[in-house]
């Protein structure tokens, strides 16, 4: 397995075992990969250290995701992220569509196929450059 140029990887997602799979998934891609709870713990993650993509859930306490990426798109607009739900009462698309007209590169309603979610995660950490 290839280092990714050690892309860095923000997972935010309330449900610790989606969190912890995707951890070890992107691990052993070869990401450097860190994690939060929630969205507000990933913002103050984050703005202490940025990263080279953020993939996070849409529907948490705290801070959800939509607020997140306003808050990270107007903070850091070069920022790419990756958003999933599995939607709550209105379902996943509705969420889904809000966040991508917010900016998020990718959007997939979970659960999400490790091809299409490693596929859409390596091509946009590609243009990575090694320092």
């Amino acid at each position: 397995m290839t280092d990714r140029n050690m892309a860095r990887i923000l997972i935010i997602d309330d449900d610790d075992r989606i969190r912890r799979m995707l951890c070890r998934m992107l691990t052993r891609e070869g990401y450097a990969v860190d994690d939060a709870a929630d969205g507000a713990e990933g913002l103050v993650r984050f703005r202490n250290q940025p990263y080279d993509l953020v993939l996070t859930d849409l529907i948490m306490p705290k801070k959800e995701g939509i607020e997140m990426i306003i808050e990270l798109k107007s903070e850091f607009p070069e920022v790419k992220i990756i958003a999933m739900s599995g939607g709550a009462r209105i379902g996943p698309e509705a969420y889904l569509q809000l966040a991508d007209s917010l900016g998020a590169e990718r959007c997939f309603s979970k659960p999400i196929s490790r091809a299409d979610l490693l596929g859409a995660i390596s091509a946009l950490v590609a243009p990575t450059r090694a320092s």
